[in-house]
């Protein structure tokens, strides 16, 4: 091999992984804004109105590919396509949420990507019930025109726990 060959290659691994830790980061920034738009759904322990509701449900749903599929398990349902996905965000099941995600594991091959997110979320059931709810997220990712976004995501809940406390004071 040359050495303009041998400089040739390595610049072309190098290029491979900077997209790489580029893509990792862009994938930090969709997950998080997931769960800002997920959690905005509510305000000060109370659902937001059906305009707001409808307006965040849609643009949670435009974080997912066309076909995306949304999984939230036996307890949530599942949503396929956005326009599923955005009714079913519409209607949420609690009245206050506060996704956390944490340790994630994030595997970048090309235009697509799997992850695995812990989830810790402190949330409140239509009834009153403080809950801690934890589990994990499995997500494929495609990027799509240079943006990343979610094909799918599976919730796995490992608990949901009542506080028998609740939240003495949502302030957000």
């Amino acid at each position: 091999m040359t050495t303009i060959e041998s400089l040739n290659k390595r610049v072309d691994e190098l290029a491979d992984r900077v997209d790489a830790a580029e893509s990792v980061l862009a994938i930090h920034a969709l997950k998080a804004r997931y769960g800002e738009v997920v959690d905005a759904r509510f305000v000060r322990g109370k659902q937001v109105g059906p305009v707001v509701m409808k307006d965040q449900a849609t643009e949670a749903a435009a974080l997912f590919t066309e076909d995306g599929v949304w999984d939230g398990g036996p307890g949530l349902g599942i949503a396929r396509g956005r326009t599923e996905i955005a009714t079913r965000l519409a209607e949420p099941t609690l009245i206050f949420s506060r996704h956390l995600f944490v340790k994630p594991q994030i595997e970048v091959r090309g235009d697509q990507a799997t992850g695995r997110w812990d989830l810790l979320c402190p949330c409140t059931r239509l009834d009153g019930t403080a809950v801690w709810m934890s589990g994990y997220e499995d997500d494929v990712y495609a990027r799509v025109d240079g943006v990343w976004l979610h094909a799918s995501m599976v919730l796995t809940t490992v608990f949901a726990s009542p506080d028998g406390e609740g939240w003495p004071r949502i302030l957000a």
